[in-house]
């Protein structure tokens, strides 16, 4: 939960967001010698699900805190709602929905007790804050179990009532710091869901961090790639996946052989190569019709080839060529 009381006094001078929900103008924080986050220049449309993929480690969660107000940046700028973070924290804490990846819950409290008290918190009269948790709880699928210590809920339980507490207070933007990291299948799912009738019922603004590729695919309108702090692609996950090629070739392969990569990207249909130790992957126009070269310049190396797949690109494969490492897929 995020309390909106702060010692800080201050005066709004903007509070007109016009199109955007965030926009940020080479945001920097660093940790001594550090850059969590290094130049990040954003721009985040209102009613966008914007996802944020990067692996452990990338600085999506320290973005996600300076843009809620919550950590301080060393350098640059951000605006949120119309407001900026720094000279008008008060101003951005009224107006978004914040989910971090540790819930913030008290868990002697029911659920219910729990989003009443972030109503009050918000300013809401008890009647109001009332009514208001009842119109989440048709947002947010908790059940009876709503009136039940949180103690007594599951992980996926304790991140849907998470949710619902961010939304008490009718947000215009939405963070959800990687909200299904260590759910099942199912709760996975469920947030999924729930995050998908928020924008598209509600209209509001979802600013998502993963470092699962299923789900930036399959919730994000856009998707910004993070790599040691920097914002290295943008764009949406099918525009993203273009920019590799019409088709992958996937080559496992056993053996050492320095001439392969040469020998490939020799080949007329060969747009891309990453090479790592036991694969190689080959973007081109037209997997089908390079696959045979792909076979016979191989055939030509020392390696020995165990199989040839082609595929289209995947966000991993995007991830890949551009900072040379993956990305998690969703446990099973």
């Amino acid at each position: 939960m995020l309390d909106t009381k702060t010692d800080d006094a201050t005066t709004s001078t903007s509070g007109v967001g016009g199109d955007l929900a965030v926009e940020t103008a080479a945001l920097t924080r660093r940790f001594g010698e550090h850059r969590a986050v290094d130049m990040l220049s954003l721009r985040v449309g209102c009613g966008e699900i914007y996802g944020f993929l990067g692996p452990n480690g990338a600085g999506k969660s320290t973005a996600v805190k300076m843009l809620c107000t919550l950590l301080r940046p060393s350098g640059g700028t951000a605006i949120v709602a119309g407001y900026d973070t720094v000279r008008e924290p008060i101003e951005v804490r009224r107006r978004i929905g914040v989910a971090l990846q540790e819930a913030a819950l008290d868990e002697g409290q029911s659920g219910r007790e729990l989003l009443l008290l972030q109503g009050r918190l918000y300013g809401l009269g008890p009647a109001a804050a009332r009514r208001r948790v009842s119109e989440v709880l048709d947002l947010v699928d908790i059940g009876a179990a709503i009136d039940d210590r949180i103690k007594t809920y599951s992980g996926g339980m304790k991140r849907r009532l998470d949710l619902a507490a961010s939304l008490v207070h009718d947000p215009q933007v939405l963070f959800l710091d990687e909200p299904t990291t260590g759910l099942d299948p199912l709760s996975r799912s469920t947030v999924w869901s729930e995050v998908r009738h928020l924008n598209a019922q509600l209209g509001m603004t979802v600013f998502l961090t993963t470092q699962y590729l299923e789900e930036a695919d399959q919730l994000a309108d856009r998707v910004g790639i993070l790599d040691r702090g920097r914002l290295v692609a943008e764009g949406s996950p099918a525009q993203l996946k273009r920019a590799q090629g019409a088709d992958i070739v996937v080559a496992e392969v056993a053996g050492t052989d320095p001439s392969a990569v040469s020998r490939l990207r020799a080949l007329d249909l060969v747009c891309g190569i990453q090479a790592e130790e036991g694969r190689i992957t080959i973007s081109t126009p037209d997997g089908p019709g390079a696959v045979t070269a792909i076979a016979q310049a191989l055939g030509r190396t020392d390696l020995r080839v165990c199989s040839l797949t082609v595929r289209t690109p995947s966000l991993d494969d995007v991830f890949r060529t551009l900072t040379g490492s993956c990305l998690e897929t969703v446990p099973a």
